[in-house]
């Protein structure tokens, strides 16, 4: 495509392009807007080598004029999005790339690919979390799903979304090392099985980890040789001077388990160790573990997180549209009325209502100013159904410039600072659209002169086109 641009004469056009997604992940009420920062980091880097422009030649496909055009070609658009770690809803603009058509068109996969999986995983985490603490007595998740995700990179942004999403650390070492993570994790079942005996098993982890030992109780059995096995050393560590940390269940009925040896080391005068779980975990099963009256302090979630899988899950249906060109608007018409896009430049107004919670986002054209109470929006999707804008909105502009001439406008910020903006905007949620399942739906709105500047290009098309 770049290429046909280039011969055609269009690849110097400004163009716009949007990046949004039309259906929240999990049937949840929010996402988790995540990877912003390694987006960034991406397009500022991004130019052709002589070695990337060798292998393009090689394939037969590209003229040797197009490929001396990008022999000092450069990012140089501008990006406007939603800063990361904000909760986001369907048929907003999160990203919005204005630049030279084939440097807009170019980005579309790596930016889908990079913010649709950090996004479903920051999401998932955030989903976690939120199942977690709603237990009266706490509970942290951690990522272990190294494992089960789809290759090493898919392990490493696994465990960065992770974080932005609410995940206190995790077992990537790699991962912890070059995002400034926590690194934690247990030892194996196969670490039991290598000593003579489970007890000999603990005293020689105990020996090396004196201020970090979290035994692993199940490769035999949980309570009647693990648990007990696990308040020896307890008490050798102790005498000693030093505490057992943790231990960790990893098979069985988890709410049980750990209500039961919660009461056991608490009997046997160790209270604070705390009890990790792991073993396939879910929001749905954490939920179901608290409901149960399970005792679990860390929740290690792995395969469901790392790979965003689950009930709804697998992939964010994150989409990129052309919206306008050389100074015209652009729009996907379609059969599908759900799928057709909204045209020209735009900017997202988020309300707040004097509590102090999100109460509408207002996509509006970008020249427009504060949504006023009484207006009319309508819904992207259904434009027949609509309503009026509520008194007592602060209202804010929710995106902000992020790069300008392909250089990012500020410096990246650091991943506890993601967490906590994530974790103040889940807190600022209208009441049920946490819950996991039948949320509350955030309303997001289109303004009445963006609704009749989209319904306007529509007719232009359909006449167009003979439709």
């Amino acid at each position: 495509m770049m290429q046909g641009y280039f011969l055609a004469g269009l690849h110097a056009q400004p163009a716009t392009f949007d990046l949004y997604y039309r259906r929240n992940p999990y049937r949840g009420g929010y996402a988790v807007w995540a990877g912003l920062e390694v987006a960034l980091d991406y397009l500022e880097g991004l130019r052709f080598t002589a070695a990337d422009l060798d292998y393009l030649a090689g394939l037969g496909q590209f003229r040797s004029e197009f490929l001396e055009a990008l022999r000092d070609w450069r990012f140089s658009c501008a990006v406007t999005a939603f800063p990361e770690g904000r909760v986001v809803f369907p048929n907003e603009p999160l990203l919005t790339v204005q630049g030279p058509l084939w440097e807009a068109q170019l980005v579309e996969t790596a930016l889908l690919n990079v913010l649709n999986f950090q996004t479903l995983v920051a999401t998932k985490a955030a989903r976690c979390l939120t199942a977690a603490q709603r237990s009266p007595y706490g509970g942290a998740v951690v990522e272990f799903g190294a494992r089960r995700a789809q290759g090493p990179d898919g392990a490493l942004g696994a465990a960065r979304a992770a974080v932005v999403g609410g995940a206190t650390g995790t077992s990537n070492v790699e991962a912890a090392r070059r995002y400034g993570l926590k690194a934690v994790g247990t030892h194996a079942h196969a670490w039991v099985e290598s000593f003579p005996t489970e007890l000999d098993a603990f005293r020689a982890y105990a020996r090396m980890y004196p201020e970090n030992t979290t035994l692993l109780l199940d490769t035999f059995d949980t309570l009647d040789s693990g648990l007990p096995n696990a308040v020896t050393v307890a008490r050798e560590l102790r005498e000693a001077g030093h505490e057992l940390r943790g231990v960790r269940l990893d098979s069985g009925d988890l709410a049980y388990l750990s209500a039961r040896v919660r009461s056991r080391l608490d009997e046997a005068g160790f209270p604070e160790v705390k009890i990790t779980a792991s073993n396939d975990l879910s929001e749905s099963v954490i939920e179901s573990v608290i409901r149960e009256g399970g005792r679990i302090d860390v929740y290690g979630v792995g395969t469901q997180l790392a790979t965003g899988g689950g009930d709804g899950g697998g992939a964010l249906g994150g989409v990129y549209k052309l919206v306008a060109l050389d100074g015209a608007d652009k729009m996907k018409l379609t059969g599908d009325p759900g799928k057709t896009s909204v045209p020209g430049l735009k900017r997202v107004w988020r309300g707040v209502d004097a509590a102090g919670h999100l109460a509408l986002d207002v996509v509006a054209s970008d020249s427009e100013a504060v949504p006023q109470p009484g207006e009319r929006v309508s819904d992207p999707g259904n434009p027949l159904r609509s309503s009026r804008v509520p008194a007592g909105l602060t209202w804010s502009d929710a995106r902000v410039r992020v790069m300008e001439a392909g250089r990012r406008l500020t410096a990246p910020e650091p991943l506890p600072d993601l967490q906590a903006r994530a974790r103040a905007d889940l807190d600022r949620l209208p009441e049920g659209t946490l819950r996991l399942l039948n949320p509350h739906v955030y309303r997001v709105s289109l303004s009445r002169p963006l609704q009749e500047r989209r319904d306007a290009l529509i007719a232009a098309l359909r006449e167009q086109h003979g439709l």
